[in-house]
């Protein structure tokens, strides 16, 4: 593994092309992040990278800006009209992320000939079809939707130069693995491949990284275990969603000029919640995989732009997700894991602001927050609400790990219990059943059983 220094010089000194620096200075950006001085460079080399590294950290400069850098390169040595087919591919696992990256690669070449294209779900297909037909340098696209493309022969990426997979970790979660790959085996073989992910530590990624990438460079930092410095960890203890609905409200008065991300864990969920609040008179919007791709547009317009102040969603929007002042993070339900934990809560505390992140939990929540803590080594702050409290006050005995002693041993029990028969059936065990009335009266036509012999 090879660990770049983390200096923090300025853009002006890693070799970019002129027209990126002047894109930059507009954009107000002078200093590059960490993840950015450690991969540029090596990226500017044509080497292929895997590299962990968390959202927020400035992950997408960090391969836009090397990528827009070579295909100018490239252009000022060949005419535009010499490349028949995409030059530079962006896979991302949600919508969201690929129109923010999009709007994140306009911004960078603005002061360039190059143009990007998106090739999302929810789309026309017909008009992503012509898209392609307009030749732009860069796509940006989600696996399912531009392996269709491929199926239908609409891309040609034959002539492909980069090809960037970002969230990579999130794309192997959610089932894209086999996407991903025809993707890849469709690209130019001597491609640059950059790979982005928040844990190098996926199941699936040996047979990825062996598949699609060639001697990478491995750099490895602000993981997701490392932790937030700017964001405050709390936890208050509830015992049912009446409760936890109470809690909430109670959380949401007072500054209305706050921007608030709620999370669930299933779209039901997150609907009701969002029926709940606005009921309660609040700006409120709700986000979910299940919405239209015009619905889920609308609602993060409305959320940038302070039309909307609570937004309710589910895990669609952990990743990715980049809204200028989100102040607090509410888990109304915990999340499954703790990388799904630091996704989460680093929509809040971004670019040097402080954020908060609050988990409302339960007794059934108890030992995943004590596992989420435990391996993200934070400390939750218990937190309680004065006249809120609730008759779960933690689990009475607890084991080193944290989680609540005794709830096998309970189950165990139950179990047990289960398999308990009747008395009178447990006394009769080996005993000849001695026939009813009915049966002694019945007189025996042949249809039944044939009748035991008894030796005297």
């Amino acid at each position: 593994m090879q660990v770049y220094p983390l200096s923090q010089p300025s853009f002006s000194v890693l070799d970019l092309d002129s027209r990126l620096l002047q894109a930059l200075d507009k954009m107000g950006f002078s200093e590059p992040t960490p993840v950015q001085v450690a991969a540029i460079p090596p990226a500017l080399e044509h080497q292929d990278l895997l590299v962990g590294a968390e959202t927020g950290s400035g992950k997408t400069a960090a391969y836009v800006l090397p990528m827009l850098h070579r295909l100018l390169e490239k252009s000022a040595e060949a005419g535009r009209n010499d490349y028949s087919g995409t030059r530079a591919l962006i896979l991302v696992p949600t919508r969201e992320l690929a129109i923010q990256v999009v709007k994140h690669c306009d911004k960078l070449a603005n002061c360039s000939h190059l143009k990007t294209g998106l090739i999302i779900g929810g789309n026309s297909f017909k008009y992503q079809q012509s898209l392609f037909r307009k030749n732009p340098e860069v796509i940006v696209a989600t696996p399912g939707r531009l392996a269709e493309h491929i199926g239908h022969g609409s891309v040609d990426l034959n002539d492909l130069e980069v090809l960037v997979l970002d969230e990579a970790d999130r794309m192997l979660d959610m089932g894209l693995k086999d996407d991903v790959l025809k993707i890849a085996n469709n690209c130019n073989k001597n491609r640059q491949t950059l790979l982005f992910s928040a844990t190098l530590t996926h199941s699936a990624f040996a047979a990825v990284v062996e598949n699609i990438l060639r001697d990478p460079k491995v750099i490895k930092l602000n993981t997701v275990r490392e932790k937030h410095s700017s964001i405050f960890h709390q936890i208050i203890l509830a015992e049912s969603d009446p409760h936890k609905d109470k809690l909430l409200d109670y959380l949401l008065e007072g500054d209305h000029s706050k921007k608030v991300l709620i999370f669930t864990n299933t779209r039901v969920q997150a609907n009701r919640l969002c029926g709940l609040l606005r009921y309660q008179k609040r700006q409120a919007g709700v986000l979910h995989g299940e919405m239209s791709q015009d619905e889920r547009k609308e609602v993060m317009t409305r959320f940038r732009g302070g039309q909307v102040n609570v937004l309710v969603a589910t895990d669609v929007a952990a990743r990715g997700l980049d809204v200028k002042g989100i102040n607090v993070v509410i888990n109304y339900a915990m999340p499954r894991s703790g990388t799904d934990y630091t996704h989460r809560v680093g929509r809040t505390g971004r670019a040097g602001e402080e954020g908060l992140a609050i988990s409302l939990v339960n007794a059934s929540e108890w030992n995943l927050m004590s596992s989420i803590e435990r391996y993200l080594n934070i400390a939750f702050e218990r937190r309680k609400i004065k006249g809120l409290e609730g008759k779960f006050k933690g689990p009475k005995k607890l084991k080193a790990s944290g989680k609540a002693a005794g709830s096998k041993a309970k189950k165990k029990a139950k179990n047990a219990d289960k398999g308990k028969g009747r008395h009178r059936d447990k006394k009769n065990i080996g005993k000849r059943r001695n026939p009813s009335k009915n049966e002694a009266d019945k007189p025996n036509d042949g249809s039944g059983p044939p009748k035991k012999k008894v030796i005297d």
